[in-house]
């Protein structure tokens, strides 16, 4: 599974020119379910991203997590996280899981952590989304649970 995670002032999703999702303060999540993943992958990165500490504290360090602030999330499923482009021009994507099995998988990581008490806005799987993003720092992170990087 993999993910780019961005903090936010405040994000919001789109689908058909009707927002579907949003979000205050917190992070927007880009999720990509890899084929092999497991409700294990996506346990890995609810914990290593509600627990991010990439927030400022009162001395302006990067030391608190989206749980410490009451930080919200935005979730958008994004298979196109799994392309594999080291060979010609055109990307594939035959790493990335089936639509039946991405759905359930994003699902389960959104429900754990809704379970956490984190506030979360969504896109409508599979739909063609524009992702409205101000991103605060700019402040971007790359996960995958496997830990490639």
């Amino acid at each position: 599974m993999r993910a780019v995670v961005q903090r936010v002032t405040d994000a919001d999703v789109s689908v058909d020119n009707k927002i579907t999702g949003s979000i205050g303060k917190g992070f927007v999540v880009l999720l990509g379910v890899e084929d092999g993943d497991t409700e294990a992958d996506a346990d890995y990165m609810v914990e290593k991203i509600t627990g991010l500490r990439v927030f400022e504290d009162e001395e302006g360090k990067m030391n608190l997590s989206m749980m410490d602030i009451g930080g919200e999330m935005l979730a958008v499923s994004q298979f196109t996280l799994l392309a594999d482009a080291r060979k010609g021009k055109r990307p594939s994507f035959i790493k990335a899981a089936r639509p039946e099995q991405a759905k359930d998988l994003y699902d389960y990581f959104t429900t754990k952590v809704r379970e956490r008490g984190v506030k979360v806005g969504e896109g409508i799987f599979q739909a063609e989304m524009l992702v409205r993003i101000n991103n605060d720092g700019p402040v971007t992170i790359l996960l995958d649970s496997k830990k490639l990087f």
